[in-house]
């Protein structure tokens, strides 16, 4: 059995999303073509007699900060190496920069023997859109308002790169909401709700305060179906968050584990109300 790893075409990407969608981790109906601006050369996939088999992303941000994600090896394949080759590939490509990933509980250990350490617990809840009201008062603009240097800029704070040309089409996608509070045309928090496989997932979520927050998860909430599944993705350490959750009625799910190999960049997480993505973090 001949078996190569090599990089995905853009098209490609959208294969990798629908294995994601089969292991149920719900993807939204366009992360494919904004997960692949985030690094274009970023995702590998594994070919086994000229048959795609596996993947993982190995996305790089600046040269300098990794993020590991979509991790698959298709049923029927398992327990061949071909996971363990798609691995080395994928740290291989990030080597020299520090590397973050959300690993499954089923797979924390394998990662910390690879050197990765955790750093802090991810809780997914979900909950029913419509529970929230909207604050009709609240300051609250369409994200496609905001000036979008000042948007990166403001990213910059919760993430440990720059990340332009992913923001750029995250923000513009179809199916999507995103909504900022504007104060005095300071931005003091934004978000983008998106359409999933199943429901509509929050993320990111970036709030100076708690009120900033919960204001902009009910105007979300507002901007799709009632009754429809709401996700939202938080850092356990942010107090503030888990509030948040637990006010508007949302149970828990799933859960992950922030690790990284290398030291823990900085990161202003009592800012982060909902993660932007498992997948490139």
């Amino acid at each position: 059995m001949e078996c190569t790893i090599r990089s995905m075409s853009r098209n490609e990407v959208a294969m990798a999303i629908e294995w994601a969608a089969d292991e149920g981790w719900n993807p939204g109906l366009h992360d494919a073509v904004c997960f692949h601006a985030a690094d274009p050369d970023g995702f590998l996939v594994a070919e086994c007699d000229g048959k795609a088999v596996g993947c993982i992303s190995a996305v790089s941000y600046a040269g300098r900060f990794g993020f590991i994600g979509l991790y698959i090896v298709r049923p029927g394949w398992r327990g061949r190496g071909i996971g363990l080759r798609l691995w080395t590939a994928g740290m291989q490509r990030l080597s020299g920069q520090v590397v973050g990933l959300d690993g499954v509980p089923a797979q924390q250990e394998n990662y910390r023997k690879s050197g990765f350490v955790l750093a802090w617990r991810n809780v997914r809840f979900a909950g029913t859109a419509g529970a929230a009201m909207p604050d009709a008062d609240a300051p609250i603009v369409p994200l496609a308002d905001v000036d979008f240097a000042a948007l990166c800029a403001d990213d910059r704070r919760v993430f440990p790169a720059p990340r332009d040309a992913f923001l750029h089409c995250w923000t513009a996608m179809p199916d999507a909401t995103g909504l900022a509070w504007l104060t005095d045309g300071k931005l003091a928090g934004w978000g983008l709700i998106r359409r999933c496989r199943e429901g509509h997932k929050i993320g990111p979520l970036v709030a100076d305060t708690p009120e900033v927050a919960n204001a902009l998860y009910a105007a979300l909430c507002a901007a799709v179906p009632a009754g429809d599944t709401v996700y939202l993705d938080v850092p356990l350490p942010n107090a503030a968050a888990v509030a948040l959750a637990q006010a508007q009625g949302l149970r828990s799910v799933f859960e992950t584990a922030r690790m990284y190999a290398g030291p823990a960049p900085a990161c202003k997480l009592r800012r982060v109300y909902g993660i932007t993505s498992f997948e490139l973090g």
